[in-house]
């Protein structure tokens, strides 16, 4: 939603962005690589439960700002919080530890939010990771 409205945003096609809760806090991480995790669980002899995550807390306004600034907009000018969005019953934080993932099944993540968000905007404006998303993460 927040990629999608961005991008939406940045190529003209919208105006703003309405989000509940900016300070819930997540663990962002890369899709194809917890499939990775997830094969890696079924090589396993024994069944086990694993906490596939990177181990890395960042609220919903870090991960806004983040997409944001990489499609070379301020977050503050289109994004808007409405209560009607809020979710009562939403997790405030999540903080995962991958730690058994990394030990048994020797995986980590090695995509961090800034890594997810970068790839995510390339994948709907291409070559920007060539262009704004590369002056903003070093």
């Amino acid at each position: 939603k927040v990629v999608g409205a961005a991008c939406r945003i940045a190529g003209g096609q919208g105006d703003h962005l309405e989000l509940g809760d900016l300070s819930i806090a997540r663990d962002w991480g890369w899709a194809p690589e917890y499939v990775e995790a997830m094969y890696l669980m079924l090589q396993q002899p024994n069944p086990n439960d694993y906490i596939v995550a990177t181990g890395s807390t960042h609220t919903l306004q870090e991960f806004v700002i983040s997409v944001f600034n990489c499609v070379g907009l301020d977050w503050r000018k289109y994004v808007r919080s409405n209560e009607r969005l809020r979710r009562p019953t939403d997790i405030q934080t999540s903080w995962l530890d991958p730690s058994l993932a990394r030990s048994v099944l020797g995986w980590s993540a090695q995509y961090r939010m800034d890594e997810v968000v970068r790839e995510m905007v390339a994948a709907r404006i291409p070559n920007s990771k060539e262009s704004s998303c590369e002056s903003f993460f070093p």
